[in-house]
Formats: C-alpha cells, structure tokens, sequence
C-alpha cells in the first residue's frame, strides 16, 4: 500500500524528520508544537492507510500508538528516544501477533496456483 507513490511509514518518518529539521534551523517550534505536529501526522497517516486497506487494523492501531506517545512526550513524559523505540517496537511487535493470526491464504498451500510458475 502505498500514498503518494511511498511507504506509508516513509512518509511518517520523512515528515517527522522534516519537523525536526525546521525546529533547528530556526522556524520557532516549541518541543509541544513538534510533539503535537508528529502526533497529527502519525495518526493521519495511520488512517489514510486504514481507509486504503478498507478493513486493516494495524496501521490504525500503530498510528494511534506513536500519537499518544507523542503527545505524552509533548505534555511532560521524559522517555528518551530509546526508550520510546522501545515501546514502539513492543506495540508493532503485538500488533503482529494478533494479526497473524486472522489471516489467512487465498490460495491454499499445495493447490496448482499456490505453486510458482517457471519462467
């Protein structure tokens, strides 16, 4: 899936970096304008992906962690970027266990179109 010809995650990183990099050359970003900015852009992305998708649950669900964990940092929370990685990776990481198992194949395993075809 894919917004404007990129990964969605591409884009939410791009952005947030984009951010980052307006703050320190000058543009007069406080650290709760920028928390509130990556919260806004996480939890947009996380939806235009769940609308393309049209029944995934994931992206909704990562996005609207990475926003309350920045805006928890807008309003105070003092987690290092380590830390918050952490709990970032631990939220995908359940989301992933949950999600695997609700899928499954098309096509079952050892049917004729399950099999590659010889080039």
């Amino acid at each position: 899936m894919k917004i404007f010809g990129r990964e969605p995650a591409a884009l939410l990183a791009f952005v947030a970096v984009g951010i980052k990099l307006l703050a320190a050359f000058g543009v007069g970003l406080s650290d709760d304008q920028q928390a509130v900015l990556n919260a806004v852009a996480a939890a947009a992305v996380g939806l235009i992906v769940a609308v393309m998708a049209h029944d995934a649950l994931a992206a909704p669900l990562y996005g609207l962690a990475q926003a309350a964990l920045a805006l928890a940092v807008g309003f105070g929370l003092h987690w290092s970027a380590d830390q918050q990685a952490v709990v970032l990776s631990f939220v995908q990481v359940a989301i992933a266990m949950f999600v695997r198992t609700q899928i499954t194949a098309k096509v079952p395993a050892g049917s004729a179109a399950a099999q590659p075809r010889a080039v």
